[in-house]
Protein backbone atom coordinates (compact mmCIF):
# COMPACT_ATOMS: atom_id res chain seq x y z
CA UNK A 1 0.00 0.00 0.00
CA UNK A 2 2.83 2.24 0.81
CA UNK A 3 4.28 1.99 -2.55
CA UNK A 4 1.43 4.00 -4.14
CA UNK A 5 1.44 6.41 -1.52
CA UNK A 6 1.29 10.14 -3.31
CA UNK A 7 3.15 13.00 -1.26
CA UNK A 8 1.09 14.95 0.87
CA UNK A 9 -0.99 17.60 -0.87
CA UNK A 10 0.60 21.67 -0.17
CA UNK A 11 -2.84 22.43 0.93
CA UNK A 12 -4.57 21.48 4.75
CA UNK A 13 -7.41 19.57 3.90
CA UNK A 14 -10.34 19.32 6.66
CA UNK A 15 -12.48 21.88 7.91
CA UNK A 16 -11.59 25.47 9.57
CA UNK A 17 -15.01 26.21 10.89
CA UNK A 18 -18.04 23.97 11.44
CA UNK A 19 -21.21 25.56 13.16
CA UNK A 20 -20.92 29.84 13.18
CA UNK A 21 -18.83 31.44 15.63
CA UNK A 22 -20.83 33.13 18.58
CA UNK A 23 -19.53 36.68 19.65
CA UNK A 24 -17.64 35.05 22.13
CA UNK A 25 -15.86 32.82 20.25
CA UNK A 26 -15.03 35.57 17.43
CA UNK A 27 -13.38 37.99 20.29
CA UNK A 28 -11.31 35.01 21.35
CA UNK A 29 -9.82 34.54 17.64
CA UNK A 30 -9.95 38.02 17.13
CA UNK A 31 -8.11 39.40 20.88
CA UNK A 32 -7.03 36.64 22.58
CA UNK A 33 -5.35 34.05 20.18
CA UNK A 34 -3.14 36.74 19.08
CA UNK A 35 -1.42 36.68 22.49
CA UNK A 36 -1.39 33.47 23.23
CA UNK A 37 0.41 32.30 19.79
CA UNK A 38 3.64 30.63 19.20
CA UNK A 39 5.87 33.03 17.09
CA UNK A 40 9.97 31.77 19.12
CA UNK A 41 10.97 29.45 16.32
CA UNK A 42 14.43 29.90 16.20
CA UNK A 43 14.55 29.61 20.48
CA UNK A 44 11.34 27.77 20.97
CA UNK A 45 12.52 27.37 24.67
CA UNK A 46 12.39 31.08 25.06
CA UNK A 47 8.50 31.40 23.77
CA UNK A 48 7.23 31.18 26.95
CA UNK A 49 6.66 33.47 30.34
CA UNK A 50 8.85 31.55 32.45
CA UNK A 51 11.35 29.42 31.98
CA UNK A 52 11.00 25.98 30.54
CA UNK A 53 13.54 23.35 30.27
CA UNK A 54 11.52 20.86 27.70
CA UNK A 55 8.79 20.80 24.72
CA UNK A 56 6.25 19.37 24.18
CA UNK A 57 3.89 19.33 21.29
CA UNK A 58 1.00 18.54 20.06
CA UNK A 59 -0.20 17.77 16.91
CA UNK A 60 -4.29 18.60 16.64
CA UNK A 61 -5.29 19.37 19.73
CA UNK A 62 -9.39 18.78 18.81
CA UNK A 63 -11.32 20.94 21.76
CA UNK A 64 -8.28 20.90 23.99
CA UNK A 65 -8.88 19.62 26.91
CA UNK A 66 -5.85 17.21 26.11
CA UNK A 67 -3.68 19.58 25.71
CA UNK A 68 -4.77 21.31 28.88
CA UNK A 69 -4.83 18.84 31.15
CA UNK A 70 -0.94 17.95 29.99
CA UNK A 71 0.42 20.98 30.75
CA UNK A 72 -1.45 21.15 34.03
CA UNK A 73 1.06 18.11 34.63
CA UNK A 74 3.63 19.35 33.37
CA UNK A 75 3.89 22.74 34.87
CA UNK A 76 7.87 22.95 34.03
CA UNK A 77 7.54 21.99 30.34
CA UNK A 78 7.00 24.60 27.54
CA UNK A 79 3.43 23.06 25.71
CA UNK A 80 2.56 24.22 22.39
CA UNK A 81 -0.81 22.82 20.73
CA UNK A 82 -1.95 22.93 17.43
CA UNK A 83 -5.16 22.92 16.17
CA UNK A 84 -6.58 24.41 12.45
CA UNK A 85 -10.35 24.08 13.37
CA UNK A 86 -10.93 27.24 14.57
CA UNK A 87 -14.07 25.80 16.80
CA UNK A 88 -11.72 23.35 18.68
CA UNK A 89 -8.90 26.69 18.85
CA UNK A 90 -12.02 28.55 20.61
CA UNK A 91 -12.79 25.77 22.47
CA UNK A 92 -9.27 26.04 24.64
CA UNK A 93 -9.44 29.41 24.81
CA UNK A 94 -12.58 29.48 26.98
CA UNK A 95 -10.64 27.45 29.27
CA UNK A 96 -7.83 30.19 29.60
CA UNK A 97 -9.06 33.00 29.27
CA UNK A 98 -12.00 34.50 31.24
CA UNK A 99 -15.13 36.16 29.71
CA UNK A 100 -14.95 39.92 29.41
CA UNK A 101 -10.95 39.13 29.17
CA UNK A 102 -10.29 38.28 25.85
CA UNK A 103 -7.57 41.37 25.35
CA UNK A 104 -6.52 41.61 28.89
CA UNK A 105 -5.89 38.69 30.38
CA UNK A 106 -2.27 37.51 30.98
CA UNK A 107 -1.58 34.23 28.87
CA UNK A 108 -0.56 31.02 30.71
CA UNK A 109 2.81 30.67 31.65
CA UNK A 110 3.89 27.57 29.64
CA UNK A 111 1.24 27.15 27.17
CA UNK A 112 0.97 28.19 23.41
CA UNK A 113 -1.17 28.03 20.59
CA UNK A 114 -0.53 27.22 16.97
CA UNK A 115 -3.97 28.00 14.85
CA UNK A 116 -2.35 26.99 11.54
CA UNK A 117 -1.62 24.30 9.60
CA UNK A 118 0.96 21.77 11.72
CA UNK A 119 2.99 21.26 8.73
CA UNK A 120 4.07 24.55 8.58
CA UNK A 121 5.39 24.78 12.35
CA UNK A 122 7.20 21.29 12.01
CA UNK A 123 9.38 23.33 9.14
CA UNK A 124 9.87 26.19 11.37
CA UNK A 125 11.27 24.34 14.15
CA UNK A 126 14.94 23.41 14.84
CA UNK A 127 16.26 19.84 15.03
CA UNK A 128 16.11 17.75 18.00
CA UNK A 129 14.24 20.76 20.11
CA UNK A 130 11.20 18.49 21.18
CA UNK A 131 10.87 16.15 24.44
CA UNK A 132 7.29 14.80 23.25
CA UNK A 133 5.07 14.60 21.07
CA UNK A 134 1.54 13.75 20.70
CA UNK A 135 -1.34 13.23 17.78
CA UNK A 136 -4.66 12.22 19.65
CA UNK A 137 -6.96 10.64 18.05
CA UNK A 138 -6.27 12.25 14.34
CA UNK A 139 -8.40 12.29 11.13
CA UNK A 140 -8.37 8.90 10.39
CA UNK A 141 -9.76 9.67 6.80
CA UNK A 142 -10.62 6.33 6.39
CA UNK A 143 -11.27 6.33 2.23
CA UNK A 144 -8.50 4.53 0.57
CA UNK A 145 -7.61 7.50 -2.35
CA UNK A 146 -7.57 9.80 1.12
CA UNK A 147 -4.32 8.18 2.52
CA UNK A 148 -2.04 10.86 1.54
CA UNK A 149 -3.96 13.38 3.92
CA UNK A 150 -3.22 11.60 7.42
CA UNK A 151 -1.13 12.42 9.25
CA UNK A 152 0.49 9.74 9.73
CA UNK A 153 2.10 9.82 6.68
CA UNK A 154 6.09 8.98 5.76
CA UNK A 155 6.83 12.30 5.39
CA UNK A 156 5.70 13.44 8.83
CA UNK A 157 7.26 10.99 10.21
CA UNK A 158 10.63 12.04 9.18
CA UNK A 159 9.60 15.53 10.12
CA UNK A 160 9.32 14.27 14.03
CA UNK A 161 12.17 11.74 13.55
CA UNK A 162 13.97 15.67 13.17
CA UNK A 163 12.39 17.46 15.71
CA UNK A 164 12.62 14.83 18.54
CA UNK A 165 15.22 14.57 20.58
CA UNK A 166 17.41 11.03 20.38
CA UNK A 167 14.96 8.81 23.41
CA UNK A 168 12.09 11.06 23.22
CA UNK A 169 8.77 9.91 22.98
CA UNK A 170 5.94 10.68 20.31
CA UNK A 171 2.35 9.27 21.58
CA UNK A 172 -0.61 8.29 18.96
CA UNK A 173 -4.04 6.98 19.51
CA UNK A 174 -6.65 6.42 17.70
CA UNK A 175 -9.96 4.70 18.08
CA UNK A 176 -10.46 3.69 14.18
CA UNK A 177 -9.90 -0.09 12.72
CA UNK A 178 -8.64 1.54 9.40
CA UNK A 179 -5.98 4.24 11.09
CA UNK A 180 -4.79 1.80 13.26
CA UNK A 181 -4.01 -0.47 10.65
CA UNK A 182 -2.79 2.20 8.72
CA UNK A 183 -0.27 3.00 11.68
CA UNK A 184 0.70 -0.65 12.41
CA UNK A 185 1.48 -0.73 8.16
CA UNK A 186 3.17 2.59 8.28
CA UNK A 187 5.26 2.39 11.29
CA UNK A 188 6.41 -0.85 10.41
CA UNK A 189 8.32 0.00 7.72
CA UNK A 190 10.16 2.65 8.91
CA UNK A 191 13.36 3.08 11.49
CA UNK A 192 13.82 6.23 12.94
CA UNK A 193 11.26 4.94 15.68
CA UNK A 194 11.24 2.05 18.07
CA UNK A 195 7.85 0.77 18.13
CA UNK A 196 5.91 -1.28 19.89
CA UNK A 197 2.52 -3.22 20.00
CA UNK A 198 -0.31 -0.53 21.09
CA UNK A 199 -2.04 -0.76 24.11
CA UNK A 200 -5.65 -1.25 24.69
CA UNK A 201 -5.98 0.50 27.90
CA UNK A 202 -4.76 4.43 28.41
CA UNK A 203 -1.87 4.48 30.42
CA UNK A 204 -2.33 6.57 33.97
CA UNK A 205 0.01 9.34 32.50
CA UNK A 206 -2.02 9.96 29.61
CA UNK A 207 -5.14 12.21 29.42
CA UNK A 208 -8.33 11.69 28.51
CA UNK A 209 -10.38 12.94 25.80
CA UNK A 210 -13.56 13.08 24.44
CA UNK A 211 -12.92 11.72 21.38
CA UNK A 212 -12.00 8.44 23.47
CA UNK A 213 -14.95 8.70 25.80
CA UNK A 214 -16.99 8.91 21.87
CA UNK A 215 -15.20 5.73 21.23
CA UNK A 216 -15.70 3.90 24.22
CA UNK A 217 -19.52 4.88 24.18
CA UNK A 218 -19.99 4.19 20.52
CA UNK A 219 -17.91 0.21 21.16
CA UNK A 220 -15.02 0.81 19.37
CA UNK A 221 -11.71 -0.33 21.18
CA UNK A 222 -9.12 2.86 21.21
CA UNK A 223 -4.93 2.00 20.41
CA UNK A 224 -2.35 3.77 22.33
CA UNK A 225 1.49 3.60 21.01
CA UNK A 226 4.45 5.26 22.35
CA UNK A 227 6.75 5.38 19.61
CA UNK A 228 10.50 6.29 20.63
CA UNK A 229 13.17 8.71 18.17
CA UNK A 230 16.11 6.03 17.43
CA UNK A 231 19.78 7.67 18.96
Amino acid sequence: MLDDLKPQPERLYGRQRGHPLRQRQQRLLDEALPRLSFKAFDAPLEGFSKPVKKLFLEVGFGNGEHAYDQAQRHPDVGYIASEVFDNGVCSLLSRLVPEGEEATSTPPETLRLWAEDARDLLRKLPDQCLDRAYLMFPDPWPKARHAKRRFIHPANIAQMARLLKPGAVWRVASDHPVYQEWVEEVMSQQDLFDTAPPLLERPDNWSPTRYEAKAFREGRQPFYWTFTRRG
